[in-house]
């Protein structure tokens, strides 16, 4: 399919067109030119819509769906839908079916699942056998397959000495070890942030405590064995300055901050709605202004959904047994632009992909296709009428929000809204 962009105004740093509104001629999922105005040509679709703004693929680092095993929260063909009606052109997808992703015949299925799709699917496999915590998975063969990275999704890692030997291991074919930031014991029974709020509601609460420890035992063993960790969802601010110390040292260690941990709080909870019953939990304002500044100056490497579609029988109960998660693909850019200039929000949407070794494609003359469509203008609510997923679990239901996506090009297709 050839069709042209008209007045699309480019942002990419790495592109020589950045900041400019230009024509884009794509050639059979290449950029085949880019000029201030091209002519169409009889066999040529021209694409005009409002306001184009157009940027290298998005990237979600963490993203469930539920097939195998769950797909009544989500199959995989929705979810890349839903992805690609969401901005993202490439989605690393937790290992949180059933089976859990511990083989490589297990990362094939995937792989092979998501086939002949605009949206390219990695997989990450899961650190231990079933995530059980008690022997390390198939890694190696996991990486042949395709594999992107190592880890039990929500799940810590409570031997320390099994984290240290998949960090050691990991290093002869350069593997990311992921580790969930919460330290089991501390964490106890709690199912809300440990402060003010949790009291007043009369919940069990998790201190920022349990996330802090792991992280700074996580940082101890990473000095100590060298390797690459990613802390997924970290969401106190005291984890912010760990990180931040631990970057300054060298070490090879990155982050990620999910949407609802940037912006909300656990003031959100007054209701009791276990849409906003999410882990790590909500924290406080204190916290989220320290990840704000974490995302500015460098600390924080990515911004995720953190996209967890929970079916309605494990939302709508008692809050103390509700499903933690959100969805979170639909809402993530037009809520974040709402509050983060939207150059900064699209670094840290493509920013990520060099750590999970997904490739930087530049807007450039000669190169595939992997482009994000949207528009930074206009103001609106976000509604259950913008729930793409199976699921309609969203923390962000009632928010204002700006701007909206209007596709992705991908793998040689187009997916508009």
């Amino acid at each position: 399919m050839n069709f042209i962009l008209k007045a699309a105004t480019v942002i990419d740093p790495l592109s020589p067109f950045h900041n400019q509104t230009v024509d884009i001629f794509i050639k059979n999922g290449v950029i085949a030119a880019i000029d201030s105005l091209i002519d169409a040509s009889n066999d040529v679709e021209e694409i005009k819509l409002d306001t184009l703004h157009v940027s290298q693929g998005w990237f979600d680092s963490s993203v469930s769906f539920g097939e195998p095993g769950y797909e009544e929260r989500e199959t995989i063909a929705n979810g890349l839908e839903v992805a690609a009606k969401s901005g993202f052109t490439s989605v690393a997808l937790n290992p949180n079916n059933l089976p859990i992703t511990d083989t490589s015949s297990s990362v094939g299925f995937l792989k092979g699942k998501a086939n002949d799709h605009a949206v390219t699917l990695y997989p990450i496999g899961a650190l231990t056998s079933k995530s059980e915590g008690v022997d390390l998975a198939e890694l190696y063969d996991m990486k042949q397959s395709g594999a992107i990275g190592f880890g039990d999704y929500k799940r810590p890692i409570k031997n320390p000495n099994l984290l240290k030997i998949a960090l050691l291991y990991a290093q002869n074919f350069n593997g990311l070890i992921l580790s969930f930031p919460q330290d089991y014991q501390i964490a106890g029974k709690g199912i809300v942030n440990e402060e003010e709020q949790s009291t007043l509601l009369g919940l069990k609460g998790i201190p920022a405590l349990a996330e802090e420890l792991q992280i700074s035992r996580d940082i101890f063993l990473l000095e100590y064995t060298g390797g690459r960790l990613h802390i997924p969802t970290i969401s106190t601010s005291k984890s912010v300055d760990l990180i931040r110390e631990a970057k300054a040292k060298g070490l090879s260690i990155s982050c990620s901050v999910s949407v609802h941990h940037l912006l909300l709080t656990d003031t959100e909870l007054d209701n009791y709605d276990a849409n906003h019953k999410v882990l790590p939990p909500l924290r406080t304002q204190r916290d989220v202004n320290s990840l704000l500044k974490g995302i500015e100056d460098g600390t924080i490497d990515m911004i995720t959904s953190d996209h967890q579609p929970i079916d309605i029988e494990h939302k709508k109960v008692e809050f103390d047994h509700a499903t933690y998660g959100t969805i979170g693909m639909e809402s993530a850019f037009s809520i974040l632009n709402n509050f983060i200039v939207t150059e900064k929000v699209i670094t840290m949407f493509t920013k990520g992909k060099s750590i999970f070794g997904v490739e930087n494609i530049p807007i450039a003359i000669g190169n595939k296709a992997d482009l994000t469509l949207f528009t930074p203008r206009g103001d609106s609510t976000f509604t259950q009428n913008d729930i793409l997923s199976t699921s309609k679990n969203s923390a962000f239901l009632g928010k204002a929000t700006k701007g909206k996506v209007y596709g992705i090009i991908g793998n040689g297709k187009i997916i508009l809204k």
